[in-house]
């Protein structure tokens, strides 16, 4: 049994073997003990990037990485506070060599699919300790700074609102995001099991020879199905726990996109209606707005319309933290001010501290000015077009679980628009784990 198992979870290429087990170890632990998961996530990478060295420059996108790390470099020498921006290189240029070497690692679907239960499983106590701090005072505050590198707040951080082992809600909402959309993924691959074991003879007869109906390559097994159903709704509940704004959109639009690609109509109609609804709720003239104001709770329009705190000062304000970015990067629009340096401008300017101006790319065009920006989101755009030709030649059976990896790259994108996933460790780590692994498809899919 112990035998079979290992061998479940090996790399077929020897030589990644022990690169694929640190990568799977890494991520397991990843959300409790960061530091012991980011040396096995990191060996994964490493050690793939130095087998994959020689053979870089043959490939322009990683080329395009290369170019845009020296254009980096070079913002520093004419940042406001040079030490500060020479620091934020390590929020990314790091990352570049673990994309590489995590885009050679990770070549096939059984292994996104390996990455999805991963993720799913971990992320249910993660929820559940955030239930705890919010509902029953869990915190740690008798232990100090927790050895783990995270604490616990009774109530939630900000209060209220979920955070569990994140420290913050954003940071939370930010990795269930990533999390519901592999969930819901994996449940459609099961539940797509179960609908072939019962009607796939039948369609088979009736369609002839036009579609092949594949054979599952293992039985649909109820007991998954009944975990990754509760897994959905668990993370779904903490999706909305934390509160956050941005999450309950991606959620609303991973739930519209893969009811739009399982062809369900009416579910699509129920998405849009509750998303309409809400809207009404949070934004239509009074009369109308107290219509909807009837069916859907406060707690989500109220968040939506600002007026559950309605006292927030004006530097608190998004659009004010985007208008003093985008003035940030006419001012500078070629070098830019600096990576890192966003904060200690707005301050001088604000009297009060930010960590970021909530918009990743008014941040990076303020930081480094618009031709790395420019650079860096057509590298990104690259990834994804060519990962949405891939899905195109993808076997069928294997469409859905890329396509979750696609998914979670647009729920990337969302999420940027109006946050930064950029300086929480953990949250960075996994964006660039999903960028490599849907690059590693890519690339398998390129050489055969």
């Amino acid at each position: 049994m112990a035998k079979k198992v290992w061998s479940y979870l090996r790399h077929e290429d020897p030589e990644l073997r022990f690169s694929w087990y640190c990568l799977q170890l890494g991520l397991f632990v990843f959300p409790f003990i960061p530091a012991l998961g980011a040396v096995g996530l990191f060996l994964s990478g490493l050690i793939p990037f130095g087998q994959e060295f020689r053979k870089i420059p043959k490939y322009p996108l990683y080329r395009g990485f290369i170019l845009l790390s020296l254009f980096l470099v070079a913002t520093v020498v004419f940042a406001a506070d040079k030490i500060t921006a020479f620091l934020g290189l390590f929020n990314l240029l790091p990352f570049f060599l673990l994309f590489i070497g995590w885009s050679r690692l990770i070549q096939t679907t059984a292994q996104l699919t390996r990455i999805s239960w991963i993720l799913t499983i971990n992320s249910l106590p993660v929820v559940i300790i955030g239930m705890g701090e919010l509902f029953l005072g869990w915190n740690t505050s008798h232990l100090g700074h927790s050895i783990f590198g995270w604490t616990l707040v009774a109530g939630g951080n900000p209060p209220n609102r979920m955070a569990s082992t994140f420290i913050y809600a954003n940071i939370l909402a930010g990795y269930l995001a990533i999390v519901f959309i592999l969930n819901l993924g994996l449940w459609l691959q099961e539940w797509r099991r179960f609908r072939k074991k019962r009607w796939g003879d039948w369609e088979t007869r009736r369609q002839g020879d036009k579609i092949e109906i594949s054979t599952p390559s293992s039985p649909p097994s109820p007991h998954l199905f009944l975990f990754l159903t509760l897994a959905v709704i668990t993370n779904f509940t903490g999706l909305i726990l934390t509160n956050s704004r941005n999450a309950w959109v991606i959620a609303l639009v991973a739930c519209l996109a893969y009811a739009f690609y399982q062809g369900w109509r009416l579910i699509v109609a129920v998405v849009m209606g509750i998303a309409l609804s809400v809207l009404m709720a949070a934004f239509a003239p009074s009369p109308i707005a107290e219509l909807f104001r009837k069916l859907v709770p406060a707690f989500f329009w109220a968040r939506f319309n600002d007026q559950l705190y309605p006292d927030r000062p004006v530097a608190l304000m998004r659009t004010t933290q985007w208008n003093f970015a985008w003035d940030l990067t006419i001012q500078r629009p070629w070098t830019g001010w600096g990576l890192r340096n966003f904060s200690q401008i707005y301050e001088t300017k604000m009297n009060l501290w930010l960590g970021h101006p909530h918009n990743f790319f008014l941040m990076l065009s303020a930081e480094t000015g618009l031709i790395a920006t420019l650079l860096f989101f057509g590298l990104l755009g690259w990834i994804f077009v060519k990962g949405v030709r891939s899905l195109r030649v993808i076997p069928k059976q294997d469409k859905l679980i890329f396509f979750s990896y696609l998914l979670v790259f647009v729920g990337w994108i969302l999420f940027n628009t109006v946050d930064v996933t950029l300086f929480d460790f953990r949250l960075n780590t996994l964006s660039w784990l999903m960028f490599g692994a849907i690059c590693g498809i890519e690339r398998k899919i390129g050489h055969s």
